[in-house]
């Protein structure tokens, strides 16, 4: 229940508007074949900024027990690209919002939210959203809430 509320209270404050940017960004990067590998990274940060509360960012390697290329040394070399060309502003942007949050005891948490986007912008290439019970069940992962 206090996901739901959080992932409302983020939607409002402009969590549904991040969210819509990103997929916008990843159908313009499916625009050209060049861009496919980062248009899924952009798909998976759309969909962790629509709700973020009551989940967590994991390799899929992990999620899924078998390696891809996302998370192969070829994924290495995505997040490197995407790094260099988009990972370093968005991530200042994110860390620039989060910082706006802290100014109040209450944006505390969705501060927090930025911090996670801010860490998956640097380094989106083999992740993937799923809950925080599920990373808990495969793994053992013991994450924040």
């Amino acid at each position: 229940m206090l996901s739901f509320l959080g992932n409302l209270i983020w939607w409002i404050i402009g969590g549904l508007f991040m969210a819509l940017g990103w997929f916008f960004a990843g159908c313009l990067m499916a625009i050209s074949i060049i861009g496919l590998p980062w248009a899924r990274s952009a798909f998976v940060i759309a969909k962790f900024s629509l709700v973020p509360f009551g989940r967590t960012l994991i390799r899929r390697d992990l999620v899924t027990g078998q390696p891809d290329l996302g998370t192969s040394g070829l994924g290495l070399i995505g997040n490197i690209i995407w790094f260099v060309v988009a990972g370093w502003w968005l991530c200042l942007g994110h860390i620039m919002a989060a910082l706006g949050c802290f100014i109040t005891i209450l944006g505390i948490p969705w501060g927090w939210q930025h911090l996670k986007l801010a860490a998956i912008t640097l380094a989106p290439v083999g992740m993937t959203s799923i809950s925080v019970e599920e990373a808990e069940r495969l793994h053992g992962i013991r994450t924040g809430r």
